[in-house]
């Protein structure tokens, strides 16, 4: 009997990491990298029927709603099909969504494995972003602390200027933070009452974050 593909959601607040352990957990498995941002724009790029509805949405300004993005999302699975594992990444968001893809997960013979939620406290948070810095010209990143440039303000590559991102100042992550916890914790208490759930200490050096992550799903 053919062996269902194994699926792995990855939760965590802006700043925790989470592209940096999905780059692991997709490499160390072979999973599909499902980022709801790009499927939802591969779909209006598409010109796609779902694609269409959900650019209605975004041209105006509004979030896309729950069904939409569910079909999105379920249509994507189809077309990886069910040879391949899938890592969730910004998805699902909501209960409703969650509820939803329990559906689409069991319905299309596939397998919700793990469920990783990275723990970082709100102060490392918005000390982590707070700290970042753009180059206008190259986009190129630097951290005031963790990773200086040689001369403060310009860049080392292309000497272009530094400047603060308007979503890493401390009253605009506090908000993305409220957010997050708001939208997140009906998620992540669904996943715990199934046993799926898995925290990690998202504090530490990311490769001991990665080593935790391993640890727990394999």
């Amino acid at each position: 009997m053919k062996s269902k593909p194994n699926d792995i959601i990855i939760f965590g607040p802006p700043g925790a990491g989470k592209g940096t352990q999905s780059e692991l957990i997709t490499r160390e498995f072979d999973l599909f990298h499902l980022s709801t941002g790009d499927i939802l724009r591969e779909a209006i790029a598409k010109g796609t029927e779902t694609g269409k509805l959900a650019k209605q949405y975004t041209d105006s300004g509004r979030l896309v709603p729950d069904d939409v993005v569910v079909r999105i999302v379920e249509e994507k699975i189809k077309e990886i099909g069910d040879e391949r594992g899938v890592l969730f990444d910004g998805f699902p968001r909501t209960l409703a969504q969650a509820q939803a893809l329990d559906e689409v997960i069991e319905g299309g013979g596939r397998n919700l494995k793990w469920v990783i939620s990275i723990v970082v406290d709100d102060e490392d948070i918005i000390k982590r972003l707070e700290g970042r810095r753009m180059c206008r010209q190259c986009n190129r990143i630097y951290h005031i602390i963790a990773n200086p440039p040689k001369t403060e303000g310009i860049c080392d590559v292309c000497g272009g200027e530094l400047y603060q991102r308007n979503d890493d100042r401390r009253e605009v992550i506090q908000e993305r933070l409220k957010t997050y916890y708001a939208q997140t914790q009906p998620v992540l208490d669904h996943y715990r009452k199934k046993e799926l759930l898995k925290e990690v200490d998202g504090a530490k050096h990311p490769k001991e974050v990665g080593s935790q992550i391993l640890a727990n799903i394999t």
